[in-house]
């Protein structure tokens, strides 16, 4: 069983690396796309090279939100000692996943209305069917960290050992 315990960092570690290949591997897609939009499109009209560029902001959306949860479970999963039993612990790392997940998801709601605006308006309860799901996630996170802080005030000590350890995963940097 201890060898098994011992496994996890290896598979968070695996799934981490994971997250920043394809992070990388988007953006160098979107550079592409990026590429094609303004250089490559020469003589296209403007709609497809304005398609060319939101999709370049799609992907770069997603990249973003890939290599923060590959930084996210480098620092939550292998850096830190303490487990995820703690409230605050907990708490902190699906903050930091939510964060992510709710400006990628605005961000993805915003261009889809856009493009659809331009291209097909009858779309658009798609894009706003992100927004809300957006908002309907924010909404949740609100109503989880509200709820979590009585479990957090029942722990005062962990929530002490998590700060000393926000200092000392800090200092690696």
């Amino acid at each position: 069983m201890k060898l098994l315990v011992k496994l996890f960092p290896l598979g968070h570690l695996a799934i981490s690396v994971l997250f920043i290949l394809s992070a990388f591997a988007l953006l160098a897609f979107a550079g592409i796309e990026l590429w094609y939009a303004l250089v490559a499109a020469e003589g296209k009209g403007v709609a497809l090279r304005v398609e060319g560029v939101l999709n370049t902001i799609a992907l770069l959306t997603i990249a973003v939100a890939a290599l923060e949860l590959g930084q996210t479970i480098v620092e939550e999963e292998i850096q830190r000692v303490a487990h995820m039993s703690a409230p605050s612990r907990v708490r902190r790392f699906l903050s930091r996943f939510m964060v992510v997940l709710v400006v990628a998801l605005s961000i993805e709601a915003l261009v889809a209305a856009f493009k659809f605006s331009r291209v097909d308006p009858s779309q658009l309860p798609y894009a706003a069917a992100i927004g809300v799901m957006a908002a309907a996630l924010l909404a949740a996170w609100g109503v989880f960290i509200y709820l979590n802080l009585g479990a957090e005030a029942l722990e005062p000590e962990a929530l002490a050992a998590a700060k000393k350890e926000d200092k000392k995963v800090e200092a690696a940097k």
